[in-house]
């Protein structure tokens, strides 16, 4: 079975850091690309970071640029997003979503090319 599960979100003070983990199973994330997105209560959602697989390309929208860092472990079959120096404006609902590739890649962080998603973890940044 075909899924991907969200974990690491939390409640964190601004200026803190949080890491975000998804974990796929019943397929390995070799050609696929691998999103982050988030959505704030009524706000599309948006792509915040995306990494292409078969070619390494990775995509930070620019109110996360500098802040959060993308990675793959190949081993555990996991993306992980690493979030530093939030704010309270990175309180989202965050889902992992996957787009098979094939061995061409992907630019970019469109929601309507994911597919297969996740069912979200909540972040939110308080005092």
């Amino acid at each position: 079975q075909v899924q991907l599960v969200e974990s690491g979100g939390g409640l964190v003070q601004p200026g803190g850091s949080l890491r975000l983990s998804c974990a796929a199973s019943g397929f390995t994330l070799d050609y696929y690309a691998i999103g982050w997105f988030r959505q704030a209560p009524g706000k599309e959602r948006e792509g915040v970071s995306c990494l292409s697989t078969s070619d390494g390309n990775a995509y930070y929208a620019n109110s996360v640029k500098g802040r959060f860092t993308i990675s793959r472990d190949r081993g555990k079959n996991t993306v992980t997003l690493r979030m530093n120096s939030l704010t309270p404006e990175d309180t989202a609902v965050y889902y992992c979503a996957t787009h098979f590739t094939g061995q061409y890649g992907l630019s970019g962080c469109r929601v309507s090319v994911f597919d297969n998603w996740g069912q979200g973890t909540q972040v939110t940044v308080s005092s």
